[in-house]
């Protein structure tokens, strides 16, 4: 079955939200929402998951899930805000508790910062089986970006996270705390398994060298045969040398200490203290 996937592209992050219906009935699901966030202010904003909430109340549609394809380094989630107002449960991958405890430490958290995935709705494993009204979407573990993210394959289309970017950017980074280039070309491996006509959505794009526009799908096929990291057979000690020695020269995401500490609560934000203001902590020399 071909699910109807509508893209929303925020620019200020060069993520690609999605918004996924059961194309026989009104049930949708959203993947990898994205909640507005200026660093130098501290201040949040929900333009984008407005939009995205505008769009399905337009439509009629009912949320059944709002999906996360891993705990996102580049941009916060809007999942609590959704969830609050279409409704849905909100779903990542069963090592989400890996994360929790790498980054609990980093972050210093303490005790009271929960490592089990209790904050969100559903646990995924490799393997795991969903629907959206009666669209089935089956679930891959597919870690060597961080140690949870999944690919969520509905009907013909692959969400695949940041493991995969469009053929001309190549793949995702490994040199997170738990990231592994290994794993991650293990993964694709499974995603490349898939049929050469699926289609694959990207959560990200920074048009390559040479492209005009932003582009957040592609194909199975065309990965395979013209991914610059890992296309026409490349070899698993080849795409780790490439891969390590390309993470190698790369600086941090510019949102990554909040983001961290808010995706790995399910996008909610730290408990607030006392007198009911929320703060998030910047670790010295820790990442």
């Amino acid at each position: 079955m071909q699910p109807d996937v509508h893209a929303f592209f925020d620019e200020a992050t060069n993520t690609a939200s999605y918004v996924v219906r059961d194309p026989e009935g009104s049930s949708c699901a959203i993947i990898d929402s994205v909640l507005d966030f200026d660093y130098a202010s501290g201040r949040t904003d929900t333009k984008s998951a407005d939009e995205i909430i505008g769009f399905v109340r337009a439509k009629g549609w009912s949320v059944d899930w709002l999906l996360e394809t891993h705990v996102h380094a580049d941009h916060l989630s809007a999942a609590p805000y959704l969830q609050e107002a279409l409704g849905g449960k909100i779903g990542i991958g069963a090592a989400i508790t890996d994360v929790q405890e790498e980054f609990g430490k980093v972050f210093n958290e303490g005790t009271a910062f929960q490592r089990d995935g209790s904050q969100f709705d559903a646990l995924f494993e490799e393997g795991s089986s969903f629907h959206i009204g009666q669209l089935r979407g089956d679930v891959l573990h597919t870690p060597g970006h961080t140690p949870a993210c999944m690919t969520y394959v509905i009907g013909d289309a692959a969400f695949v996270g940041d493991t995969l970017f469009m053929p001309d950017f190549g793949t995702a980074r490994c040199d997170f705390p738990g990231g592994s280039a290994g794993d991650l070309y293990d993964s694709i491996q499974k995603i490349l398994a898939l049929p050469d006509a699926t289609r694959i959505f990207v959560c990200h794009d920074y048009k390559a060298p040479g492209r005009d526009a932003f582009a957040w799908e592609t194909t199975v096929g065309a990965e395979k045969a013209n991914n610059v990291h890992i296309g026409g057979g490349v070899s698993r000690e080849e795409f780790v040398a490439l891969r390590e020695g390309r993470d190698a020269t790369l600086g941090m995401p510019k949102l990554i200490i909040p983001s961290l500490q808010v995706n790995m609560r399910a996008g909610q934000m730290p408990e607030p203290d006392e007198s009911g203001k929320v703060f998030l902590k910047v670790p010295v020399d820790g990442l």
